[in-house]
């Protein structure tokens, strides 16, 4: 007899560690790091809004980011069951329907969470929590799309993570030169997300997952790939010196220079290359937002550009 996949036999409550291993811990740091670009873009000294901050980081984190990753695991259980039967759910550790009950629990509770927070963070939560169900979750299931899936993991990580960590400081809507970067970053991880989906290759072609390295080609998709990545960040050191904050955005020309230069290799054996660029180029790109951030927010602090 086979264990069906979609509610597991398995009866009781789920134990705490392997509830928080279908929340994914390691998947919070790009979030919260982007959070934590926004508190510094802000240019609000940390100590007027410290406890503020520490719920930003919470909801950010294991708030919005976990009851994601429930809710794509959820979703994902038949494929699963298949490539990653040690899964909590396809295994049977997150018994029954519970992985549902999570992915619905963490919707609530961060809405709970936001809607304490202000309204522009409570709007940036739902949009969040709604990018997380229409990703994973048919009819839409937007993770098939090698345009849409990207581009929806690249806003929510990084743009609306930046926007709620400038939101919460301030009190308000972030200023218009804050907006603008944000939109650029996030323009800019579609690529970061594309190159990760290099290592599914295989697999998305077997589930029918249009990415992009499966449509286009794995030669075509990196070069995209670099393309939408560089593109952004050259737009933004360009608007960080118009705006008179000349090192952030040397900072920002340095890191994507250093970029292009490890693009050449990854573009000679994309495949190969792919997650030594995600280890090694992804970390300049953020490390970018940050100098970027950081020239924002003594901007703000000064009395804005």
């Amino acid at each position: 007899m086979t264990r069906s996949v979609t509610a597991p036999r398995a009866t009781g409550l789920p134990a705490p560690a392997d509830v928080l291993r279908l929340l994914k811990p390691i998947t919070w740091f790009p979030p919260m790091w982007a959070f934590m670009c926004g508190v510094v873009s802000s240019g609000v000294p940390l100590g007027e809004r410290w406890f503020v901050l520490v719920l930003g980081v919470i909801l950010t984190g294991p708030m919005v980011c976990g009851t994601s990753q429930a809710v794509n695991d959820w979703f994902d259980r038949h494929v699963d069951a298949i490539n990653e039967p040690d899964r909590p759910i396809p295994s049977g550790r997150i018994p029954g329907r519970w992985g549902l009950y999570i992915a619905i629990i963490g919707t609530m509770l961060s809405m709970l969470l936001a809607a304490g927070m202000g309204r522009w963070v409570f709007a940036a939560t739902i949009v969040g929590l709604i990018c997380a169900w229409i990703y994973s979750a048919p009819p839409l299931r937007l993770k098939m799309s090698g345009w849409w899936g990207p581009g929806i993991v690249a806003l929510t990580y990084e743009g609306l993570s930046w926007f709620t960590g400038a939101a919460i400081m301030a009190a308000a809507l972030p200023p218009a030169p804050a907006l603008a970067v944000i939109l650029l970053y996030s323009a800019g991880a579609h690529g970061i997300m594309t190159l990760n989906d290099f290592k599914a290759e295989k697999g998305d072609v077997l589930m029918g997952v249009r990415s992009l390295p499966v449509i286009l080609g794995t030669a075509r998709a990196a070069r995209v790939a670099c393309v939408v990545m560089a593109v952004p960040q050259f737009i933004v050191a360009g608007l960080l010196h118009r705006w008179g904050l000349d090192l952030s955005a040397l900072a920002v020309a340095a890191s994507l220079a250093v970029q292009i230069a490890l693009m050449a290799r990854l573009l000679r054996d994309p495949a190969r290359f792919a997650p030594w660029y995600n280890a090694t180029g992804t970390t300049l790109y953020v490390l970018g937002m940050l100098a970027a951030a950081i020239g924002l927010g003594s901007a703000a602090g000064g009395g804005g550009i």
